[in-house]
């Protein structure tokens, strides 16, 4: 980042003028935000070259970053931090804007979620040209988009409702029928997808179908690829060539990727806030020879981790579990609330290394991940 930090000092105008020329794809949401730029980034690769940022700095500076390293490319992948969507959009006049999920995250840093709602529907407004993908079957998401004139939706899953169990427009209560949803208090309803998901099969307009081959596992990821592929197509890729192309993303800075730690091999996974903890939950193989769950509360994670008690441990029966990282006994605390036999090893290399040999699934917030990361490469240099 340090290049656009400087860069934006000298010029703050720099933004708008890297991004002259481009057309560029912009992606947003609380969770799945550099699995899908990397997705879009693919997809979009069988048109052109592609200017995204390699490592997910998804705020101003990084996003210099990346223009300035990617210049003459005609086209652009961009992650962006939720809060900073409207600003970057007026900088760099988007081709598409990717809306994949909205949760509550860091209160400490982002806020209210109802708050980020309504600024994101009132910076929409400033782009009717742009096209925006928008995941239909997130409330808040569809919120956001409704009024937009030139929407594609996707039935993209929506797996965490809690943050939207009233309606954002009317504040009444917002029910569900099967997959439908809709307010008791507004003329406000899922819309009618027009990318959907069939099993392992992606479904678009004019009858398009093609199996998903991802080698990123998950339904989040499933979901993940459909918008991926709905925002390049409406660049200018072809269905077929762009749904392919989702299934060469095998790892996105270090996650999902499989090392060997000794006498195991420790899957790694990135989970930031109750909604990506949920996901990543659910991705688990409960025949693992164990689990390590790592969570730090440094001020990148949010300090509060009251969060904790928002998500479901119940599940794990059967899975030698390990509470890890700066903040285990927080964790080892909640755990024992749900009924989770575990044990308490601070340090992950060493709770990885208390599992009995094989292989291990490791699940760590963000800056655990990022530390354990560092340990890995430090070992292994």
């Amino acid at each position: 980042m340090i290049g656009g930090l400087i860069a934006l000092k000298i010029d703050p105008s720099i933004m708008t003028q890297l991004g002259r020329g481009r057309r560029t794809v912009l992606v947003t949401g609380t969770n799945g935000k550099s699995t899908t730029t990397r997705m879009t980034t693919a997809a979009l690769g069988t048109i052109g070259r592609v200017a995204t940022q390699a490592d997910g700095a998804n705020m101003d500076a990084g996003i210099v970053a990346a223009l300035s390293a990617n210049q003459g490319m005609p086209l652009a992948a961009i992650e962006v931090d939720e809060l900073h969507l409207p600003h970057v959009a007026d900088a760099l006049d988007p081709a598409a804007i990717v809306l994949l999920n909205l949760s509550r995250d860091q209160l400490d840093r982002v806020g209210e979620i109802n708050m980020i709602e309504r600024r994101l529907r009132a910076g929409l407004e400033r782009h009717p040209n742009a096209v925006v993908v928008a995941n239909c079957d997130d409330v808040l998401v569809a919120s956001i988009a409704y009024d937009h004139p030139n929407v594609v939706w996707v039935a993209a899953g929506g797996g965490w409702a809690v943050d939207a169990t009233s309606c954002p427009r009317s504040g009444e209560p917002i029910l569900w029928e099967g997959e439908n949803w809709r307010s008791t208090g507004a003329d406000f309803s899922r819309p009618q997808p027009d990318w959907w998901l069939e099993g392992e099969d992606l479904c678009g307009p004019g009858g398009f179908r093609k199996t998903l081959h991802l080698a990123l596992p998950g339904r989040a990821n499933r979901g993940n690829a459909a918008q991926a592929v709905a925002a390049a197509v409406a660049i200018g890729a072809e269905m077929a060539k762009a749904t392919e192309a989702t299934g060469t993303v095998r790892e996105i800075a270090g996650r999902y990727r499989t090392v060997t730690v000794g006498e195991h091999d420790a899957r790694l996974l990135l989970a930031k806030n109750p909604a990506g903890w949920q996901e990543a939950l659910s991705m688990i193989d409960h025949d693992s020879a164990g689990l390590v769950i790592a969570v730090n509360g440094q001020v990148p994670d949010g300090e509060d981790l009251s969060w904790l008690w928002d998500v479901r441990f119940e599940h794990f029966e059967g899975v030698q579990v390990v509470a890890a990282g700066e903040r285990a006994t927080d964790l080892a605390v909640r755990l024992t609330y749900a009924g989770v036999e575990h044990t308490l090893v601070p340090d992950p290399l060493r709770a990885i290394a208390s599992c009995p040999p094989g292989h291990v699934e490791v699940l760590a917030n963000y800056t655990a991940f990022r530390d354990l990361n560092r340990d890995l490469e430090a070992r292994n240099r």
